[in-house]
């Protein structure tokens, strides 16, 4: 008997909330999805039992049955053995999670995180029994949930959990609307391979396999790549792909910046066809005193108190030559910041690797209400692109929320199009789009501030974020403007001591 999404989220939901009270929800998705998934396993490794005893009878053994079952099941790990246990419930759990993990050591090593099931203090007994009893509601195996209704389900909690987490979701959420932009700008195709070097709980992977799906593509043939330097939400990611039916997939655990997963054979950063990120703004910390011998500097060394241009750098250097592409989502100050930024923004533009600039809604993140952007390079631009930038406002693509505002789909297609296409999408009201030469950005100082290009679509999507962005933006250049005119001053043999410099 098969459920409905409505009754699956219901349920999930309710799993969720068995859990509210003595966790905090910031911390229910710790929790959450390591049961969900054991109980898919389970659920699953059941059903395969009974579909390989309804084949072979009295005749099956082990050896025939182990081609039946994706996962190996340890006798005493099944969700009905363990759950049922009365002393000492959250060790028990915690042991399980660990011999599963064990008899799985090329697929499931870590996979289930490392909450810790048997502290009282984080996870009372009473809200584990809670969560159990929620989950006994659902039956996760095939004939009950498809694959495409469970990975919607996991898809539902994430949005849920994001929306209960504040700020801390955008260490693992990106919202949907922006990862399907990202996604449809790219076009990754069968065969091809992804990566995201960021990947939180691996949106943006399951997102590039949706699309071949809906697209009526085989998408078996996809690649995916992704490192996360959370372990949680690592394994989140990893959860996140077996449920989706996602089986060609390596997700690795560590700091992109410092440590790069994915290398070849000669040590340098692999290379992939799309590349697509959502990397954490400003980072300040992130590595820059060894990023000097570092091959991926492309054009330099990124400021040490923010890491926005290092990300990018990690992620051109990590494009195929030819095929690659990469879209990552970016502060807007990125656009404009002077000092080194500057030199590395005008490097890549004299290289013509930027293929796109794209303004997004303001408050659309959990993390920042400032507007963000996406920058799209492309290794190998169309002819009509090269020495072109295009840049695309799409500042008043978007529907008032509560707590955030929120891009629908006719947003998101709109913007696509006028990315494909180089126009805007419906008259005066829909998005600016302007393919803009070399030489104008070269008399602008290599400043790609959107608003120098094309006329900002809607003023009343001004807020203190687009406010700020101004005034950093003026500030930079009274800067720059200050330092050029002291230098002339000191050529001239002026004494510097008769002004009053502001420190800056």
């Amino acid at each position: 008997m098969t459920i409905t999404q409505q009754e699956l989220e219901s349920r999930l939901w309710d799993a969720a909330n068995a859990l509210r009270g003595p966790v905090d929800p910031a911390d229910f998705k710790t929790y959450v999805f390591p049961m969900l998934f054991w109980k898919w396993v389970s659920d699953t490794w059941v059903h395969e039992h009974d579909a390989a005893l309804d084949e072979y009878g009295d005749d099956l053994d082990d050896e025939i049955e182990a081609d039946f079952h994706r996962f190996e099941m340890p006798e005493g790990t099944l969700w009905s053995e363990t759950t049922t246990k009365v002393k000492n419930l959250g060790a028990e759990i915690a042991r399980t999670f660990q011999r599963i993990e064990k008899a799985n050591p090329r697929s499931l090593a870590g996979v289930f995180g490392d909450a810790s099931w048997g502290n009282k203090e984080r996870i009372p007994e009473s809200a584990l029994l809670g969560l159990i009893k929620a989950f006994n509601q659902i039956r996760l195996d095939p004939s009950t949930v498809s694959h495409d209704l469970l990975g919607a389900g996991y898809e539902y909690l994430l949005k849920n959990f994001a929306d209960e987490s504040g700020k801390k979701a955008g260490e693992f959420f990106t919202p949907r609307a922006v990862v399907n932009l990202l996604v449809a700008i790219l076009q990754p195709e069968p065969g091809e391979s992804v990566y995201d070097p960021t990947c939180g709980s691996g949106g943006m992977l399951v997102a590039t396999i949706n699309q071949l799906r809906d697209a009526g593509m085989d998408h078996r043939t996809l690649r995916v790549y992704g490192q996360e330097i959370n372990l949680t939400t690592s394994s989140i990611a990893r959860m996140n792909l077996f449920l989706h039916e996602i089986e060609d997939f390596d997700i690795k655990r560590g700091d992109t910046l410092r440590a790069p997963a994915f290398k070849d054979t000669s040590g340098a950063v692999r290379q992939f066809d799309a590349v697509i990120a959502n990397p954490p703004f400003s980072l300040s910390n992130w590595g820059a005193e060894r990023w000097a011998s570092d091959p991926r500097a492309i054009c330099g060394v990124p400021p040490a108190k923010n890491g926005d241009l290092a990300f990018v750098q990690h992620m051109v250097s990590s494009m195929n030559p030819g095929t690659g592409r990469v879209g990552v989502v970016m502060p807007h100050g990125v656009l404009f910041r002077g000092g080194a930024e500057a030199k590395i923004r005008q490097c890549l533009i004299e290289k013509d690797l930027l293929e796109a600039v794209v303004g997004l809604p303001p408050n659309l993140f959990y993390s920042t209400s400032i507007p963000a952007c996406l920058l799209i390079f492309r290794d190998q631009k169309s002819p009509e692109h090269k020495d072109h930038v295009l840049f695309i406002d799409g500042s008043a693509r978007f529907d008032k929320g509560k707590n955030q505002n929120v891009m629908a789909e006719h947003h998101v297609k709109a913007l696509v199009n006028a990315y494909r296409t180089g126009e805007a999408p419906d008259g005066e009201d829909g998005s600016e789009v302007r393919l803009v030469p070399f030489e104008e950005i070269e008399e602008n100082g290599f400043d790609l501030n959107i608003g120098r290009y094309i006329k900002v679509a809607a003023e009343e999507t001004a807020d203190l974020g687009t406010a700020l962005v101004a005034y950093a933006d003026a500030r930079q250049r009274r800067i720059e403007t200050e330092k050029a005119m002291f230098e002339g001053l000191v050529a001239a043999g002026i004494d510097l001591s008769i002004f009053e410099v502001p420190g800056e």
